[in-house]
């Protein structure tokens, strides 16, 4: 009896349950509907926009006007190139060694000198010296371009608090359309060479250096902006003589966004530049399949990464600097060991000291693919079979006697939905009926398969839970943006992309929040994680790749695991810093309930956490889709490969679509996620 009278209470329809159960709905009605009205599944040809065309030939008239004078620009900016590449050429690289040891040693003391010391040695040894320094001046020039245009843009949005939101809707986008995309307009424009890398790596790195100089701006404290309005400066003198001093820790930090970026980007920017800079000898090594010299040209890249890393941020976050003349000395021991070894030092581009490394790689893991080569392939196959494929195109198309030994019937799909209610009626009868809607939706998702979802299921997805994250507001927001997509005829290629980047960005949940509670609870798992995750951030996209086609060759399941390896860092560390951080009184407050150390991060430290914990799942969808199109090099299907194929064939309105679909796409994830992060913040008093 009490339990009739307790069902209405359990059943009680909450903001997520009313969403869920619109959804579940609208899910059934779909499967129920699929055969006598296919157009539920298949948005139809004629109802499709030709946004793709409609692009091209606007944008192509626009590109047309501008080419000549950008082709002067370029034609400009090709001084400053070559005298950057003559400059670092034609300095020895010896002194170029020495000079970078004695600035890490001012900035860093003796581990930085010996990182810039032992880093641009091994640069040296490896063979690539000239196709490096080719790489260094691409960034030398871009840096300055990006943080004119990043302190510029900042700036203004400082000033003119109207523009803001308009500012800050231009960079959300800008960091969201993939790096590719950039490539197509602008090789229409500056044509085949090394400055279209310039130009794009100038874009790409200009968004991090405007966020910074506005946060540093807006961080000045309100006294130091009333004694420079009391000192009686004109508004210019109070922005560059005062607030902007004031922001130089965050600038600092901006630069050293922007130098990363820069760095990351001209590596991609060599798919078209073709010029011989590094990022072009790992592009036509990995091509040839040379992946011991793949690996080391990486490594160079690397290694750069890593330096220019530390040096900028010790720069921007260091208050010590180290007695100079100890960093004059390691210069000058550096000359002198220049003047000494003369005449008896071979041309650069003869130093290779790694290239047996290199072909012992090559013959390690020729060797170690020929012996486990059956379990290397194994591994792939089952996580295709069992895992991807279910999740691309549903149990019903994806159980077959060739990859799960028997065939998947309407029975079953009959049985597995039953199932599925039986195991969501319980969840709703236990007063968990958000949970037993959600449970429902997922069924259908993994009997159908992400790439043959409804489209109208997954809209009201998206709508639902843009109403329960943020209210209507969001959910217009998400709904009118995929809409675009479906219009534009981009759906199918849409959904390839979800899929991959879904199972990628669930992979990195997963196991990157297991770790993060690892290091969290263990100080020596952090101390073992941490390194491991600076590195791995500091990578450039570009290297990802390497290993993953050592031993899995071309396909999906190296896309898979290039995208779990560059995502799975923020989620890792914004796991442990979120439980790490719990407020001292209510851990106190917890222990002294008697609560054990599991009921404590359970019922305390979690729900506490849960906000930063989004924040790292948000960081790792944005990392999951920039990298989704890199790996369009080594076979994904979907808007990355469409991006590519535009790039290879200047298709404009291919590019720009495909491109603005992918951003739409981590736009609306980065939003809904965003909108639970502020939900949880709020409930918890933050």
């Amino acid at each position: 009896m009490s339990l009739t009278q307790d069902l209405p209470r359990r059943l009680s329809a909450s903001r997520g349950t009313r969403a869920g159960l619109l959804v579940l709905a609208v899910g059934i009605v779909c499967l129920l509907l699929e055969q006598s009205l296919p157009w539920l599944s298949i948005w139809p040809a004629e109802w499709t926009v030709p946004t793709t065309q409609w692009i091209g030939d606007g944008l192509g008239a626009v590109l047309d006007a501008l080419k000549p004078a950008m082709r002067a620009v370029s034609a400009v900016l090709e001084y400053p190139m070559a005298g950057a590449n003559w400059l670092l050429n034609t300095i020895p690289p010896v002194l170029l060694i020495g000079l970078v040891a004695a600035l890490g040693w001012y900035l860093g003391g003796a581990l930085m000198a010996a990182l810039g010391f032992f880093g641009l040695l091994f640069v040296l040894g490896s063979g690539y010296w000239s196709e490096s320094m080719n790489t260094l001046a691409l960034v030398f020039v871009s840096v300055p371009l990006a943080l004119v245009l990043g302190l510029s843009i900042g700036i203004l949005a400082y000033e003119v608090p109207r523009v803001k939101a308009v500012v800050q809707g231009v960079l959300d986008v800008m960091q969201t359309v993939p790096t590719f995309a950039y490539l197509t307009p602008l090789l229409v424009l500056f044509g085949f060479g090394p400055v279209v890398g310039l130009i794009a790596s100038a874009i790409y790195a200009a968004p991090p250096m405007a966020r910074n100089v506005l946060l540093g701006l807006e961080r000045v404290e309100d006294e130091v902006k009333e004694a420079a309005v009391m000192s009686g400066g004109t508004r210019l003198q109070q922005l560059f003589l005062v607030e902007l001093p004031a922001a130089m820790t965050q600038l600092l930090v901006g630069i050293n966004q922007c130098l990363m970026a820069a760095l990351s980007m001209v590596i991609i920017a060599a798919v078209i530049g073709g010029f011989n800079d590094i990022g072009w000898e790992v592009l036509l090594t990995m091509r040839k399949a040379q992946f011991g010299q793949a690996f080391l040209a990486g490594l160079v890249i690397v290694v750069f990464a890593i330096v220019i890393d530390r040096l900028s941020r010790a720069l921007a976050t260091e208050r010590r600097r180290y007695d100079w003349r100890i960093g004059a000395g390691i210069f000058a021991a550096c000359a002198l060991i220049y003047l000494v070894t003369l005449s008896s030092m071979p041309p650069v581009a003869e130093l290779a000291w790694f290239d047996g490394a290199a072909a012992s790689v090559d013959q390690s893991v020729g060797e170690f693919t020929r012996q486990n080569g059956a379990g290397l392939d194994s591994l792939k196959n089952s996580a295709m079979f069992y895992m991807l494929l279910p999740l691309r195109i549903g149990l019903d198309q994806a159980v077959l006697p060739f990859t799960w030994g028997f065939q998947w019937t309407p029975a079953m799909s009959a049985w597995f939905f039953l199932a599925a209610a039986v195991i969501a009626g319980a969840a709703a009868l236990s007063g968990r009926t958000t949970l037993a809607t959600v449970l429902g939706c997922l069924a259908i998702i993994l009997e159908t398969g992400v790439a043959n979802l409804p489209w109208p299921f997954l809209l009201a997805g998206v709508a639902g839970l843009g109403w329960v994250a943020g209210g209507w507001r969001l959910a217009f927001f998400g709904v009118g943006l995929l809409s675009l997509i479906l219009l534009a005829g981009l759906w199918d290629r849409a959904m390839l992309s979800l899929y991959l980047s879904g199972a990628s960005v669930i992979t990195c949940a997963l196991v990157g929040g297991a770790l993060g509670l690892w290091a969290a609870l263990s100080k020596t798992a952090w101390l073992v994680l941490q390194p491991i995750c600076d590195m791995l951030q500091t990578i450039p996209l570009f290297v990802f790749l390497i290993p993953v086609l050592m031993f899995f060759q071309i396909g999906e399941f190296s896309a898979f695991l290039a995208i779990c390896a560059y995502a799975i860092v923020p989620m890792i560390r914004y796991t442990r810093h979120g439980l790490v951080t719990t407020p001292p009184e209510l851990m106190e407050a917890a222990q002294a309930s008697g609560a054990t150390t599991w009921q404590s991060l359970r019922d305390v430290r979690f729900p506490y956490a849960v906000p930063t914990i989004l924040l790292g799942l948000n960081q790792t969808i944005l990392y999951a889709f920039s990298m989704l199109v890199i790996a369009a090099l080594i076979g994904t299907t979907g808007l990355g490969q469409s991006i590519y194929l535009a790039l290879g064939s200047a298709d404009v309105g291919l590019g720009i679509a495909a491109g603005s679909a992918m951003a739409i796409l981590a736009l609306v994830a980065d939003r809904l996620v965003q909108g639970f992060a502020k939900a949880q913040r709020e409930a918890l008093g933050l």
